[in-house]
């Protein structure tokens, strides 16, 4: 048959539609796009990318260039570490694993298109859709704060600008001033995150400004390591900290941050620095999606695939998957899961039962490290928990140095794990 220039352009045409069509067998490679960045994100992409040997096309979206992890940020707000050594790059897992990296907001998902929508104007397709955004907090939390006073009341619960800014804020306070912390109800990101921070602030200020006081106003009876948090308090800043729990008006707490003040339970407290923690939800594109229920996405722990769209898997924060804490451990651990699970989607690779795993570290002081920890397996309801371990009261300070130092080793570790 003769091609003319109209049957010519009309099978370039065809020929294009086909390629931007989902993936079938002979066709060109699947697409998969993770939204995403962090310690599901980046690792899911890099693994889905080295496993499948090339045979999965990877775009990775992250709007900052530069990714400051939550996990260890208040190590540099306690003096231990540098904001560098907790800032890492896509480079690698660009120039390495393949992996298109693209710096943009997702604003839209089509799931009957099966594509993304990008702030500057593009739209990338897929054939899965892996979404690890974090954590977005929710309105009116606590009355008199929303997003917009952060840079007077902090939450410095998102690595980067925000955990130098409360760095500075506390290095500024008045000698004998008061630092306030409200604290997050239940679910939020890193159970033990707010009470190490605590530690870390109580630290430099012992070092630099003894004379300052520590206020939580917390709306939960209990919070993570709560044992190892109070006694190590009580050896290495006796008399700082003051904790105000639900039953004297912890969870009735409004804030002026105007006026820098905080009212719990009708008692005012002038505040020279106040670290707003509010109640958290799933990053706000699952919400666009509409895969959420309630603040979080919930779905099969088997495959980590929302319960909403088979043909998304949605990791860490955002989740609700059953008994895993919300922690970079835990999104890295579920992103191999989720990624096993695309190849074999898309490739016909083998998958094998999930498994899951999640430790946190503490810094309670120089050198005193404390961990809980656990292993998970995936049943149809949930992630379960199948057993666990917690560092004890009492412990020498040789283990709790030991502690400490595995921390630094599982740093190393992990970031590496997910860029490479």
């Amino acid at each position: 048959m003769r091609l003319n220039r109209r049957r010519f352009i009309g099978t370039g045409v065809a020929a294009s539609a086909t390629l931007a069509a989902p993936m079938v067998m002979g066709q060109a490679r699947p697409r998969v796009v993770v939204v995403g960045g962090g310690a599901g994100g980046a690792t899911a992409a890099r693994y889905i990318a080295k496993d499948s040997q090339g045979a999965i096309d990877v775009t990775l979206v992250e709007p900052t260039r530069t990714y400051y992890t939550c996990f260890f940020s208040n190590l540099y707000i306690g003096g231990f570490r540098e904001l560098g050594s907790i800032a890492h790059s896509y480079g690698t897992l660009a120039s390495e694993y393949g992996v298109n990296v693209v710096h943009d907001w997702v604003v839209g998902v089509d799931r009957d298109a099966k594509t993304v929508a990008l702030a500057g104007g593009g739209a990338l397709p897929y054939d899965r859709l892996v979404l690890s955004p974090g954590i977005d907090f929710v309105d009116g939390a606590v009355p008199g704060w929303d997003v917009s006073a952060q840079n007077a009341m902090p939450h410095a619960y998102k690595g980067g600008s925000q955990t130098e800014l409360l760095k500075a804020q506390i290095e500024a306070m008045p000698e004998g001033g008061t630092y306030v912390m409200v604290a997050p109800p239940n679910p939020f990101r890193c159970p033990p995150g707010p009470y190490e921070r605590i530690s870390m602030v109580a630290h430099k200020l012992k070092a630099e400004n003894p004379t300052a006081k520590i206020i939580i106003a917390d709306p939960k009876a209990n919070f993570s390591k709560q044992g190892l948090f109070e006694e190590g308090w009580q050896k290495h800043y006796s008399g700082m900290i003051t904790r105000i729990g639900p039953d004297f008006g912890g969870e009735n707490v409004t804030v002026d941050p105007a006026a820098m003040t905080v009212d719990i339970d009708g008692e005012i407290v002038k505040a020279d620095v106040c670290n707003v923690i509010p109640a958290q939800k799933a990053g706000r594109i699952c919400e666009i999606a509409g895969i959420t229920e309630g603040n979080w996405a919930p779905v099969d722990g088997h495959t980590m695939q929302s319960r909403v769209d088979e043909n998304i898997h949605v990791l860490g924060d955002a989740t609700n998957q059953g008994d895993m804490p919300k922690s970079g451990f835990s999104a890295n651990s579920q992103a191999k899961v989720a990624a096993m699970a695309v190849r074999a989607a898309l490739t016909g690779s083998r998958a094998f039962p999930a498994k899951f795993s999640n430790t946190c570290w503490s810094l309670i002081n120089a050198e005193d490290g404390v961990k809980v920890g656990a292993t998970y397996e995936a049943t149809d309801e949930k992630i379960a928990k199948v057993d666990g371990f917690i560092s004890q009261t009492g412990e020498d300070a040789d283990l709790r140095r030991a502690t400490y130092q595995e921390s630094l080793g599982w740093y190393s570790g992990i970031t590496s794990d997910m860029f490479g």
